[in-house]
């Protein structure tokens, strides 16, 4: 798939920083909602810039790397957790509902037949990816048919008025892929990649290290991330991967989740660096190397609550505080609309 990703206008740069300055505040005392509004106002061009509609769009799919005994939890917890959350329930729609975000949940690949009538939106490539130790998870297109079915609910979503959008994941295994995509992108160690994912023991964290380290030995070297992502990635992540970029395609403001999550924007950001013009980072996960995976791309983390359930918790929790910047940036009183004396030397405030 292609995919055409405007680098942000810089046309406003001055006069939003001057606004935000102006502000009836110390210079800089609001710290991350500045950077925020900021970074929003240029993805939408506007001063006053809007958030309409926010959804998060949760994914679940199936691994056959589990069949190396990576994940202690049994797989049929990906379907039953499907239902939970078409039925508004989880943490995922508990925290969506709270922000006031739309929850769309979508089977990219579950070892499951859904009825029509479940809510759970079908875009199912396969039941589950192979088993990567042994063979590539993914053809090339089964992997580029997930990014489209990304990309066309995306575009979906921004046809019917959004302009904020978050993902989510529910996949027994998923930290294998992501754990295995981390280490090839970002040149690091599998060990520094590997974490216990839904409740592995140390032998068990040991074990899962062994599998991912010989599967991308049995595969070679590889260096472009299409193939990175269908060699090892889940259903679920090359789908959220697609929606991401269609998703800076068109100026939507992303929010980025958890360890999963991250693991697809990293290779939606091999592919197009740009992407991360339009991504906020919502939280810093416990889980494995998540932390760094968020410093390899330069990311400031809006929370950190010592979250790692996924689902795309962290994002709706973050949204309000996203919400919240916006707000300062629209319609905070100024120093000129409060008839309050501004007492910075000559009147120049300066965002860093």
């Amino acid at each position: 798939m292609k995919f055409t990703i405007q680098p942000l206008s810089n046309a406003l740069n001055d006069a939003l920083k001057y606004k935000i300055d102006q502000k009836t505040k110390p210079l800089g005392s609001l710290g991350q909602l500045e950077r925020i509004a900021y970074q929003i106002g240029r993805i939408q061009n506007n001063l006053t810039p809007r958030l309409e509609n926010p959804a998060v769009v949760v994914v679940g799919a199936d691994h056959g790397i589990c069949a190396e005994g990576v994940s202690p939890c049994p797989t049929e917890v990906t379907w039953q957790q499907m239902y939970n959350f078409a039925a508004d329930g989880g943490g995922i729609s508990l925290f969506a509902k709270h922000a006031g975000m739309k929850t769309v949940v979508v089977d990219a690949g579950v070892d499951h037949d859904f009825p029509a009538d479940s809510g759970i939106v079908d875009c199912k490539v396969r039941k589950g990816t192979r088993n990567f130790l042994k063979e590539p998870a993914m053809t090339l297109a089964e992997c580029e048919k997930a990014m489209a079915n990304g990309a066309e609910i995306v575009t979906q979503l921004h046809e019917n008025g959004t302009n904020v959008v978050a993902f989510g994941e529910m996949g027994i295994g998923n930290t294998s892929p992501a754990s295995v995509l981390m280490s090839l992108i970002c040149g690091m160690p599998m060990e520094t990649c590997v974490g216990p994912g839904s409740g592995l023991d140390d032998e068990g964290v040991r074990n899962k290290c062994r599998v991912l380290s010989e599967a991308v030995a049995n595969h070679g070297k590889l260096e472009n991330p299409l193939e990175i992502l269908a060699t090892y990635g889940g259903l679920e992540i090359a789908t959220i991967v697609g929606g991401m970029l269609k998703a800076a395609e068109l100026k939507m403001l992303i929010l980025n989740d958890g360890f999963i999550i991250t693991s697809a924007l990293l290779v939606a950001q091999a592919m197009h660096k740009e992407v991360l013009d339009y991504t906020i980072f919502s939280h810093k996960s416990k889980e494995g190397g998540h932390t760094l995976m968020v410093e390899y791309m330069n990311g400031e983390p809006v929370l950190d609550l010592d979250l790692r359930l996924g689902e795309g918790t962290g994002a709706a929790l973050a949204y309000p505080v996203v919400t919240a910047a916006v707000e300062m940036l629209n319609n905070m009183t100024s120093f000129e609309e409060a008839s309050i004396t501004d007492t910075t030397d000559n009147g120049i405030r300066v965002i860093e």
